[in-house]
């Protein structure tokens, strides 16, 4: 297919763009911006008019012409209440992701908002892609133990359903007649449970294991203790949980290459931490798969970590009685991001239609639809 694809990937000190024609990647960058130089920035949609200048210098210097395009695809952020897939990039969208009401400030929420600036003028159609909040969790699935607190989906949903969706090809079976547990491990570890081509549920990154770089899921009381200590301001607890937490608060890195080289070189307690970490990655396996009803086609370990061959053969120890592990390691995002767009423009999938809802304030706290769920979830 000759469909050509302007792909974009901001994060916080960064824009990722690319080029594809069909699933051929014709270009690809990424776009260093110093750490200073974005903090002259108040807020999210500040960044728009600094962003959307990089992405037209990057179609300059790679003689991308307006006219071949056939769409803009980007980065999903962080808005409650998406489903898989793809979304137009329309009004809607737009507004509420730059609606602290309605959506959590961070750089992928900028996507949307540079690709329409991108698309509009052109006349092309801007989508996003499986973004981290995209899911179809049932009631029973978001309920807490605090009527405070829904549980929301927050895994890494793209680069999850494309390894899903790349092993169900390998296999020679639709995707959707699969039930999986996707693990994503990179500076950060997600979980999610698929089936029927769904994500059903799903372990965010702070809610299971302890990665490189967050803290994971904690005793809930000492927690509560820590913060109401007086020994640390919210920015700094909020650093444990993500940034400084997880390996790095026990080995002082977060390099995966580092630790392994520790360890060889003898260091018990290095390993120690390591197999805890791995422990408690098999052990969010071994509870997603409750919501498989224990019946798994595969479990797919991904992710920057999964090139570690040490961790995943410690992880691969713990579940051979819940199915067979493979591994696809990378993050991928780029691709999938234009297989998705791909996908959309040929008309296997057709793009949703986002509109905010009726009580904009109660976005992201609304109750789910009771209706949402059934036998076929797998759940009930």
């Amino acid at each position: 297919m000759g469909f050509k694809q302007l792909i974009i990937n901001p994060g916080s000190t960064s824009t990722k763009l690319a080029l594809y024609e069909g699933k051929e990647k014709v270009v690809q960058e990424s776009v260093e911006h110093d750490a200073a130089q974005m903090q002259q920035f108040r807020g999210i949609a500040d960044q728009i008019p600094f962003r959307t200048e990089i992405v037209q210098a990057f179609m300059e210097k790679n003689r991308i012409q307006a006219g071949e395009l056939s769409a803009v695809v980007a980065r999903g952020g962080l808005l409650p209440g998406l489903k898989t897939g793809g979304y137009l990039v329309n009004d809607d969208l737009c507004r509420a992701l730059v609606d602290n009401r309605l959506s959590q400030p961070h750089p992928s929420n900028l996507a949307a908002l540079l690709a329409r600036n991108i698309a509009a003028p052109l006349g092309i159609p801007a989508y996003i892609y499986d973004a981290v909040t995209s899911s179809e969790l049932p009631l029973v699935a978001r309920i807490t133990g605090t009527t405070d607190i829904l549980r929301q989906s927050y895994c890494h949903a793209l680069n999850s359903r494309a390894m899903a969706i790349r092993y169900a090809e390998s296999q020679g079976v639709p995707y959707a007649q699969l039930r999986l547990i996707v693990v994503h491990m990179g500076g950060g570890i997600s979980l999610s449970a698929h089936i029927d081509g769904k994500i059903v549920d799903s372990i965010g990154d702070d809610e299971g294991p302890f990665s490189p770089e967050r803290g994971g899921s904690l005793p809930a009381f000492e927690l509560v203790r820590m913060c109401y200590s007086g020994k640390y301001t919210m920015e700094e607890m909020q650093k444990k949980l993500r940034g400084t937490g997880g390996m790095y608060a026990h080995l002082g890195t977060s390099d995966c290459r580092v630790i392994e080289e520790r360890i060889q070189s003898g260091d018990a307690q290095t390993e120690l931490i390591f197999q805890a970490q791995a422990y408690q990655i098999a052990k969010g396996i071994g509870e997603l798969s409750a919501a498989l009803r224990g019946r798994c086609d595969a479990v797919i370990l991904t992710g920057g970590l999964a090139y570690s061959k040490m961790l995943t053969e410690l992880i691969c120890g713990y579940l051979w009685f819940i199915g067979p592990v493979v591994v696809l390691p990378g993050e991928n995002e780029m691709e999938a991001l234009a297989y998705g767009g791909l996908r959309i423009l040929s008309g296997e999938e057709t793009a949703q239609i986002y509109s905010i809802p009726q009580n904009e304030s109660a976005c992201s706290h609304a109750s789910p639809d009771p209706q949402a769920h059934s036998e076929k979830d797998g759940l009930l």
